[in-house]
């Protein structure tokens, strides 16, 4: 057991986030029980990783372990040669220009490495990306640092220590039973690697998370090698599917096979984890990986003539994304993870940092949505789970593409009421467990999911499908929206607490925002007043149990009395949009649609072709429309009746893709992209959603005020971009006078202008209409200037202009 005084946290939570303990962790002046268990993994540390904020993980880890020996007096194995990512093929090139795209705007140093360079450090380059720094570190020694340095802090250690039970207190603390008694915490973090699932289950949670076996090769001596003056950098070949690294005077090579050839140890999910696990390996089999290693003979000759002195196979732990699960979780109080770790040692130190930062300020330090662990649900079943993580091992190495989309073990039990219909006729998009259109086929195009870091297949019909919503009318399938029901005696008292904005009255909608402490974007939500006191919320798809924690944990710790029921499985979602939009739904209800009827952002129940709706005046596109909520029984008849009215009117269907368009030409913000925990409401240009002045004091209040009056440094910009066949995606490095000045948010092509659009965050001073910057893509820099916002007017301030216009004539 540990006792854990307050200097602790990053020790303690870095020292078993890898998995090599079964242990739990506590913060003042609680303890933290083990099982210390030794680990064969290859250590491999970089700097490298595509996530935007994942990279910052990375950077604190090996921050952390740079310094780890001078603070602890222990040796830690760290060999920081520099690693090299090769690219032999076109494809693998635009990968790692895309990547170095997003790469100047942070702190870590990376280059692109042509054809014939060398960063010195590694013979056999022929083309990719250097990161200096990157390297390895012996994971015994490692873990005897951290121990170490726990015990510098006051922590105490017995080992072992399972844990045998976890029982919730009415006051939402936990008691833990051990072989060495009860102790009382106040929250829990599950860091156990392979044992996750059976931690979660004591409690009620089927953690998706399945050991795979990964097995690496060491060599004898190989003379080439022992004769270098300088270690050889770690070198990633990306066709060939394995990493390679200097073992003393001779190679360590760990390949990952083919997804039709990985193991996974998926016994442990049906039995468990076989007690006393730990010290075990699993039995190697070189035939497995045999076509990776003739590969690695191919690039690197001296592997042909030498001798294998061991093949290790030994279990990682997979999530269906191959991302950890790392924070709070919904659907109990201080029940927090930090699992699913297939790449535990780079991950540690800077998880340990993110972990222990959030449970002291209460607020994550930075964004890290993608490894929130609530973006698993019911749905996430086994077969799933094995399905997903078979293909994310043999995936390990394939080229990461914008928009990426990956197909095992789709569709889930969450389809909408209108799956069938649509199938066969789009592109389908993954959204936390939905299939969700992002375009639509029509005789003619190329069909299918064909990925590119150019304009591919779906530009044209993406083109396509704007001007049918600017045109005509549109119908989109929006289910994935999550979905709650907020209502009780201090329903309006708790919301008023949570969001930014004043909440709207009976029959209306607004937007609001729920803010962290120190006044970040924690999330956005669409909030309707159904009745007096009872209100219905709508997020997004990937953020409906990102936001559903945040809102009971206020309610629970504040003690309001209040019923939050999650209804996102149970209601569909029509969105229709556009110029006959109203003529469409008119055929339809008896209700009057008329602008002076059913005005902009008003909620009524109606009844479409006799089945009752509940219809928001409201679009993302910007146009005229409606968002339809419907029961999911009844989400086809709702749809077909729409299809079969709306033929006059030139009705059909449209993507998600289309929408993200329309939406940047309205200078609609995204969030997750221009707002998130990394950024500020006001930076954002959302001051018209946030009353400073409202009676409540909602979170983040007092923080806003205080960066109001000492102002703003940077803000959120729309520009306009002179390009070929390339677009933004978001996450772009913005250029101006040679200089890194900021970065895109997200971006997209602008049907109506025929350009390039996005967002981008620069200086003030850089912020003036008309300056121009320049935004690097696939590593080359093209002009930008930024513009008045927005490009095309919404509908209803298009409306209003009209009326306006003919009252003074």
């Amino acid at each position: 057991m540990f006792s854990v005084s307050e200097g602790t946290y990053s020790y303690l939570v870095t020292l078993f986030i890898w998995g090599v303990y079964s242990s739990m962790y506590y913060p003042p002046p609680h303890l933290l029980m083990l099982k210390l268990e030794s680990v064969n993994i290859a250590g491999l540390t970089t700097y490298y990783h595509p996530g935007i904020n994942l990279k910052k993980v990375h950077f604190d880890s090996i921050k952390l372990y740079e310094s780890l020996e001078a603070e602890t007096g222990q040796a830690v194995g760290f060999h920081q040669p520099g690693s090299v990512r090769i690219a032999s093929t076109p494809a693998r090139v635009d990968e790692m220009k895309y990547q170095m795209t997003r790469t100047h705007w942070h702190v870590t140093p990376q280059y692109f490495i042509g054809p014939g360079e060398s960063p010195g450090t590694f013979p056999f380059v022929l083309a990719g990306l250097y990161t200096p720094g990157d390297g390895h570190i012996d994971p015994y020694s490692l873990t005897m640092a951290l121990a170490a340095g726990a015990r510098m802090y006051g922590a105490q250690i017995y080992n072992p220590a399972p844990v045998t039970a976890l029982n919730p207190t009415a006051d939402g603390k936990w008691d833990v039973q051990t072989p060495h008694g009860t102790i009382r915490a106040n929250r829990i973090v599950n860091a156990t690697g392979f044992w996750a699932r059976e931690v979660g289950k004591m409690i009620g949670f089927d953690h998706p998370t399945i050991p795979v076996h990964h097995q690496y090769v060491v060599t004898a001596t190989v003379p080439e090698v022992k004769a270098l003056k300088k270690e050889l950098a770690v070198i990633r070949d990306l066709e060939g599917s394995y990493y390679l690294r200097q073992e003393r005077d001779g190679l360590l090579f760990g390949p990952y096979e083919k997804m039709e050839k990985m193991v996974m140890q998926d016994s442990w999910v049906r039995d468990g984890v076989p007690p006393g696990f730990g010290k075990e390996l699993f039995e190697s089999d070189l035939d497995r990986i045999m076509e990776h290693v003739e590969m690695a003979m191919e690039m690197i000759p001296v592997l042909k003539k030498a001798d294998i002195i061991n093949i290790v196979s030994g279990p990682i732990t997979y999530t269906p994304d191959l991302l950890p699960m790392v924070g709070p979780h919904q659907g109990v109080r201080n029940y927090w993870t930090a699992i699913g770790f297939g790449y535990g040692v780079i991950h540690a130190g800077g998880i340990g940092k993110f972990l222990s930062d959030w449970i002291r300020n209460g607020e994550p330090p930075y964004d890290l949505i993608e490894c929130d662990p609530n973006r698993y649900g019911k749905w996430t079943d086994v077969p799933f789970m094995c399905a997903k993580a078979r293909e994310s091992y043999g995936f390990n190495n394939v080229v990461g593409y914008p928009k990426e989309e990956r197909f095992a073990g789709r569709p889930t039990s969450r389809t909408s009421g209108v799956y069938e219909l649509l199938k066969d006729k789009a592109s389908m998009g993954f959204h936390a467990g939905w299939e969700q259109p992002h375009w639509f086929y029509k005789p003619g195009d190329d069909i299918g999911y064909k990925p590119s870091f150019h304009r591919t297949n779906w530009f044209g019909p993406v083109g396509r499908e704007c001007r049918l919503v600017m045109e005509k009318v549109g119908v989109i399938d929006l289910t994935p929206f999550g979905k709650f029901i907020v209502k009780g005696k201090d329903s309006h008292k708790l919301l008023d607490r949570l969001f930014a904005n004043t909440m709207p009255k009976v029959g209306h909608t607004n937007i609001s925002h729920m803010l962290t402490p120190t006044g970040r974007v924690y999330a956005e939500v669409t909030i309707t007043q159904l009745s007096p006191g009872e209100f219905l919320l709508i997020t997004g798809s990937g953020s409906e149990l990102h936001d559903l924690r945040w809102i009971e944990t206020e309610a629970a710790d504040g003690g309001y009395d209040v019923d939050i029921s999650n209804v996102t499985e149970d209601i569909g979602v029509l969105g229709i949009a556009g110029p006959n939009s109203r003529k469409v739904l008119q055929k339809l209800t008896d209700e009057d649609m008329s602008d002076a009827g059913f005005k902009f952002l008003h909620c009524k129940s109606i009844k479409l072709a006799g089945i009752p709706v509940r219809a928001i005046r409201i679009s993302y596109t910007g146009e005229l429309g409606w968002e339809l909520y419907i029961d999911q029984k009844n989400m086809a008849a709702v749809y077909q009746a729409m299809m079969e009215a709306g033929k006059d009117e030139g009705i059909d269907n449209f993507g998600t893709y289309a929408m993200s368009s329309l939406r940047l030409e309205k200078g609609f913000r995204g969030w997750g992209a221009e707002m998130n925990c990394d950024t500020n409401p006001l930076e954002a240009g959302l001051d018209y959603f946030i009353k400073l002045n409202k009676p409540a004091d909602f979170i983040g209040k007092a923080a806003l005020q205080e960066i109001k009056a000492k102002g703003l440094k940077r803000k959120l910009s729309y520009i306009t971009l002179d390009t070929d066949d390339i677009d933004p995606e978001g996450n772009e490095t913005v250029w101006h006078n040679g200089k890194v000045v900021g970065n895109t948010t997200s971006g997209a092509y602008s049907y109506s202008s025929q350009q390039s659009l996005a967002f981008a965050y620069l200086p003030l001073e850089l912020c003036s209409v008309g300056q121009k910057v320049e935004v690097e893509l696939l590593g080359r820099k093209y002009p930008a200037m930024v513009i008045q916002e927005p490009l095309v007017l919404t509908e209803p301030t298009r409306t209003r202009l009209q009326k306006k216009a003919k009252g003074k004539a």
